[in-house]
């Protein structure tokens, strides 16, 4: 976790908005890219039996969240996934905008937005994304 991301779930976590501090972490596993770390993040930031489904993804489970994950790794090396605008929730429902950037240039090929559900301890039970824009094939 960067000092930036560890200091809005600090804030987040003062003010009790559980929805930033979710995101933060969900941005966390998608973009740990380090031995270990995927899975640790993914742990950290997702209930065991999180289910993920997106255009290209319909999973349940760490292990198949961690597999998607690493798939979108290997389709976009170099590249990071970063928040758009700010978080809106209620109840235990949260939506944010993402994009996919590459480090190299700041391009944004792909982009989308995800509705989470939370569990009582504040990580993801659930997601469904939605895909925005992506690149041509």
């Amino acid at each position: 976790m960067t000092q930036h991301q560890e200091q809005v779930v600090q804030q987040s976590a003062i003010a009790g908005d559980r929805y930033a501090v979710a995101v933060v972490r969900y941005f966390e596993a998608w973009n740990a890219r380090e031995e270990g770390a995927l899975g640790k993040a993914v742990g950290a930031a997702f209930c065991e039996d999180v289910t993920y489904t997106d255009p290209l993804a319909d999973v349940a489970g760490h292990d198949g969240l961690v597999a998607a994950i690493a798939g979108a790794h290997a389709q976009f090396p170099g590249y990071v996934f970063r928040q758009l605008g700010e978080v809106d929730g209620h109840h235990d429902i949260a939506r944010f905008g993402w994009e996919l950037v590459s480090v190299a240039d700041g391009s944004a090929p792909v982009a989308g937005f995800d509705v989470m559900r939370l569990g009582e301890d504040g990580r993801i039970r659930s997601v469904l994304g939605f895909l925005d824009r992506v690149p041509a094939v």
